[in-house]
């Protein structure tokens, strides 16, 4: 009790706690586009509950993670290694969860460029049975991603209670944004070629980094943004020009 109250007054903390919050966010982009992307794909009265349902238990997951902390930093060292580079328990999870997104992305790619349809034919049990395995994948996910940003904040404060303050706070600001950003991906179909796109990109990021590549992450983000802002651009220009079309019949 006396600790958490002396962190309280430190303003360290408090920045520490600001910073982790800030990562904890800007690397759920990536789970939130995939949860978007997933949950889509459900019948629309479920995709809502499937959103919640696997944030929350992403929730539950990271904290459990977060309990067993001692456990998660000994996962850096090397199992063995290959040509050269050591590869450690962290190394072999980022190169799985890196394959399991480019595999995912790929399939998707694949699908929306194909123009296959969706299967009519499985009725309610698949519904359920796509229900649990879009809540399996987002949770499969989210330990990559929770092993990675655990490790990374070892190394940022010392302080677990921070730690955790700082995942609910994160996971709570992904459940309140996951619908929106589900939606708006929803209403324009060419966004989410792009996410996909973002979504290989990030696999193939997780791969070299498991394989002991540091990747900057600023790189990352910033050509995401980028690729955003144009996707934007021409977004306004086609809204315009379909303006222009319906004045130009009336």
């Amino acid at each position: 009790m006396e600790s958490s109250l002396a962190l309280l007054q430190d303003p360290a903390a408090w920045a520490a706690l600001a910073t982790l919050v800030a990562m904890e966010i800007v690397l759920g982009i990536d789970n939130l586009i995939f949860i978007s992307i997933l949950t889509n794909k459900l019948p629309e009265a479920t995709r809502e509950k499937a959103r919640r349902v696997g944030i929350g238990l992403a929730l539950i997951l990271r904290l459990a993670l977060l309990a067993t902390i001692a456990v998660i930093v000994t996962l850096t060292e090397p199992l063995f290694t290959v040509l050269g580079r050591g590869i450690s328990w962290r190394g072999l999870i980022l190169i799985a969860g890196g394959a399991f997104l480019v595999w995912k992305a790929t399939r998707e790619i694949h699908h929306h460029v194909s123009g296959e349809p969706e299967d009519e034919d499985t009725g309610k049990a698949s519904a359920s049975q796509s229900f649990a395995s879009a809540i399996g994948q987002i949770l499969v996910l989210d330990l990559v991603f929770s092993v990675d940003s655990i490790i990374t904040a070892v190394g940022m404060t010392e302080h677990v209670q921070i730690m955790f303050v700082a995942v609910i706070a994160a996971v709570m600001a992904m459940l309140f944004a996951a619908t929106p950003l589900a939606n708006f991906i929803n209403r324009n179909p060419t966004i989410v070629m792009l996410a996909l796109a973002f979504l290989m990109m990030i696999g193939m990021t997780l791969i070299a980094e498991g394989l002991g590549t540091h990747v900057p992450k600023g790189y990352i983000y910033t050509a995401m943004v980028f690729s955003a802002a144009v996707e934007g651009l021409n977004m306004v220009s086609r809204k315009r020009r379909a303006q222009r079309r319906a004045r130009a019949a009336e």
